[in-house]
């Protein structure tokens, strides 16, 4: 059960409310967001909300089943919509595309991304500056510098940034120059780091653990969101099976299962959905018909000669063909 607390409570409604809650046997947990008060509450299973509906402090109250209570779907009317700022959000409504390479690599090969997406009309870019990778002899990124350089030219381009955060403690010099922390598969379920992302008040995309459940994705989002940030995007991105032809099996029945179960946006990630380029497109248009509020995909003007992840990132002339088709397919699906 969730209640939604007036931000004009008094500290003595609040206590004749937390009194009520012990003597019907629930515990509640205190959250504070950006939007609102909330109380999580645990307990019995059902209770008669009029013993507690008529009390002064209490906006609403919502029963949810589910154990992930404030990302659930059940409680709440309206889907959440993430705002960037400058007009840019991501949520039900629009088709949100995010692109860029795997890697940041030069001041160069960002700014001739930065045009590549200006020219399309696409205003998030996506790119690594900390990478996590399986051997410890690869590229790792560019690190904070990196990040300054690329922020500074996305910037004067009006292009947002979403790039992955692997510690706490990059949390800080990063928090001043991304649009969208990006928590990879790899810490889908640090808990650490998801509750300090949950202490700031920019936008957080989660990407599916490597083996990850759909509901253990809502459970990483609901770390998020208790610790007090309701910014929140959660992303397919393919998940490892026994299958070998491919990087990962992406998972498209995740996409309208996640949309059912929370109101969270949705986002899928082909490029590591399927880890093959030629096969990038379909796999992000059946995405988008899936119901899908966005893209993310990885793209690079040469990704032959990409530090990383070239095997799976659309040259500018691919990336360009699976923008217009993307809309023209998103177009198609809200016609229905």
């Amino acid at each position: 059960m969730i209640l939604q607390l007036k931000k004009t409570i008094s500290q003595a409604d609040r206590e004749a409310v937390r009194a009520k809650l012990l003597l019907l046997g629930f515990k509640a947990t205190e959250v504070h967001t950006q939007a609102g008060i909330y109380w999580v509450v645990v307990g019995k299973k059902s209770v008669d909300l009029r013993q507690l509906g008529h009390l002064p402090g209490i906006a609403d109250i919502h029963q949810v089943s589910d154990d992930y209570q404030l990302v659930s779907r059940k409680w709440k009317v309206n889907r959440t919509i993430v705002d960037l700022g400058d007009g840019i959000t991501v949520g039900e409504g629009t088709l949100s595309i995010m692109a860029g390479p795997c890697s940041i690599e030069s001041e160069s090969q960002a700014q001739q991304t930065i045009d590549h997406l200006k020219a399309q009309g696409v205003r998030i870019m996506r790119g690594g500056v900390f990478k996590p990778r399986s051997s410890p002899y690869a590229f790792r990124g560019l690190g904070i510098e990196g990040l300054r350089m690329w922020h500074a030219l996305a910037k004067k381009a009006g292009i947002k940034i979403v790039s992955e955060v692997m510690q706490v403690s990059q949390i800080a010099d990063m928090h001043d120059y991304v649009d969208i922390f990006q928590v990879g598969a790899r810490n889908s379920q640090n808990f650490n780091l998801l509750d300090e992302l949950g202490k700031v008040d920019k936008a957080v995309m989660i990407k599916r653990g490597i083996s990850g459940t759909v509901e253990e994705l809502l459970y990483s989002a609901e770390y998020v969101f208790a610790a007090g940030n309701e910014k929140i995007i959660v992303c397919e991105r393919g998940i490892r099976t026994y299958e070998r032809a491919s990087r990962n099996t992406m998972d498209i029945n995740a996409i309208p299962l996640l949309k059912e179960k929370t109101h969270l946006p949705v986002v899928a990630d082909p490029s590591h959905g399927i880890g093959i380029r030629e096969f990038v497109e379909p796999i992000a248009l059946a995405a988008i018909m899936a119901g899908a509020d966005g893209l993310i995909f990885e793209t690079h003007q040469k990704p032959e000669e990409a530090y990383s992840d070239g095997q799976q990132t659309l040259n500018f002339a691919e990336s360009e063909a699976l923008v217009q088709k993307a809309r023209k397919t998103y177009a198609l699906r809200e016609s229905f």
